[in-house]
């Protein structure tokens, strides 16, 4: 009598744990996890690699769900992953939770104004006040295109 009550209470307790972890795509590969502080030091060393990250979900596409900020300490850079519109759709509710995500490393070049653009849209998105003439030089960023993602509590 007391094994199929061990087998539910098992059931139970593996059933409760994967609910807590929400996946996008295939199985993220946590073998492959680089801290986005490395990344951000030095991208060219990364480019066109495939990679795990792993950060506290700060920003969420509002919109459509095509994008997640990752902070990976305090104190330090964001970091970008973006997907194409409607391949995965990130919750808003992921924000403040932790997010590993597997993918490729793409530099993304812009001329002064497209910067000045892409921050605008960006500040727009998350409701915050910004200034174009605060931006003076052309920035590149750097994304992760990520093929699988998991966010946990």
């Amino acid at each position: 009598m007391m094994k199929p009550i061990r087998y539910a209470l098992l059931a139970l307790a593996v059933t409760a744990f994967s609910a807590s972890a929400v996946t996008f795509g295939g199985a993220v590969d946590k073998t492959k996890l680089v801290e986005v502080a490395d990344i951000l030091a030095t991208p060219q060393r990364y480019l066109q690699q495939q990679v795990t990250v792993k950060g506290k979900v700060t920003a969420v596409c509002q919109k459509k769900g095509c994008w997640m900020q990752l902070a990976a300490a305090t104190n330090q850079p964001t970091f970008r992953i973006k997907v194409k519109d409607g391949d995965m759709v990130f919750p808003v509710s992921a924000k403040g939770k932790t997010a590993y995500a597997s993918g490729r490393l793409d530099p993304i070049e812009m001329d002064l104004e497209s910067s000045r653009d892409y921050l605008a849209h960006k500040a727009e998105e998350q409701g915050e006040a910004f200034d174009p003439a605060s931006v003076t030089k052309a920035i590149t960023l750097y994304q992760l295109v990520p093929v699988a993602v998991e966010i946990t509590d």
